[in-house]
């Protein structure tokens, strides 16, 4: 009986050995897997910033793979929103930063220029005559603050061009409608028409729509590869000085480079030019984000053209370096 108590006993012990063996191994390996874990960058926020974003994590990933980079896009406001309830290290974001949004402690930087600009149907026969007229700041504000059917013949004098126009707007809290309605002297609420999601979204409703218009953050109006307008998406001129035609100094609109160079000689109005930044709920803390905010205003500047933006000028940048550094001096101070 006893040799059958120990046979017992010596079995027990075997097994219990052998899981806590097996419980050490797995814990270990797990221990080992999360010291293994790359350090963390999260981001989300304005479809503008977006690629441009994304172009500088892969630079920045190629010259720092320890670093892991989340990126997504989902308007202005998202970024805002995850960024002050600190869902995400940094949101990206389109419009200038309110004085509501700054009494709530919000930090950014600028890093990078670009601008809004109203899109038409390539195929629209009245192009033709819009692109040689351009369209006034206050006819826009007809269309887009009034709530009432006007045709294309109202633009062109043309009456053939007797179609309806139709109206695309944002349906998400953004900065590209934001800044596209304080150019008409209002806030996104009061803009009228069908509300899309996003900037391709809005694209491509309006290569769709033989009548409609829009507006665009210029990379998703202008192709990379080609530096023309996307095909099927026309972009509309400005007549800035409402003389009723678009000048030599008002025509810059044909190529990607035309019109950032426009946007950074402030000929481009501001509004819809304006500065991107990124925003977080106080100082990051994070030394990885301040690592890829420093190399974003240093190095990272080079690929913002390329990436078809606007660099900030060298007095803009030695600002906000300025304000990175000082604000890491305060945070170390308190």
């Amino acid at each position: 009986m006893q040799s059958k108590t120990n046979l017992f006993q010596n079995g027990l012990f075997f097994l219990l050995s052998l899981s806590m063996m097996f419980f050490s191994c797995t814990s270990g390996n797990r221990q080992g897997k999360q010291k293994k874990s790359k350090p963390k960058i999260s981001i989300s926020g304005a479809f503008a910033l977006y690629p441009l974003t994304v172009r500088w994590s892969e630079v920045f990933n190629r010259e720092n793979p320890n670093i892991k980079i989340d990126i997504s896009a989902g308007g202005a406001g998202k970024g805002m929103v995850d960024a002050m309830s600190g869902m995400v290290d940094l949101g990206m974001f389109s419009r200038h930063i309110t004085e509501a949004e700054q009494a709530q402690g919000v930090w950014y930087i600028a890093v990078a220029k670009d601008a809004v600009v109203p899109t038409i149907n390539a195929k629209n026969p009245a192009l033709e005559m819009i692109q040689q007229k351009g369209i006034q700041r206050s006819v826009f504000q007809e269309i887009y603050l009034e709530k009432h059917n006007k045709k294309w013949s109202d633009l062109t004098g043309n009456s053939k061009d007797n179609e309806v126009i139709k109206v695309y707007t944002r349906s998400d809290a953004c900065g590209a409608a934001e800044m596209w309605a304080q150019f008409l002297g209002k806030s996104q609420e009061n803009l009228e028409g069908i509300g899309i999601f996003g900037d391709p979204g809005i694209a491509d409703a309006v290569k769709s729509d033989l009548n409609g218009i829009g507006f665009n953050n210029i990379i998703f109006a202008y192709d990379l590869k080609t530096g023309e307008p996307f095909e099927g998406l026309g972009i509309i001129p400005i007549d800035l000085n409402e003389n009723g035609k678009i000048d030599p100094e008002e025509n810059f609109y044909g190529q990607i480079t035309d019109i950032n160079r426009a946007i950074a000689n402030n000929q481009y109005p501001s509004p819809p030019a304006r500065e991107l930044y990124f925003v977080a709920k106080s100082y990051p803390q994070n030394e990885y984000v301040l690592q890829f905010l420093k190399w974003i205003l240093t190095e990272g500047q080079q690929y913002v053209e390329e990436a078809g933006y606007v660099p900030l000028d060298e007095q803009s940048l030695k600002i906000q370096l300025q304000k990175l550094n000082r604000d890491a001096a305060d945070n170390n101070d308190q």
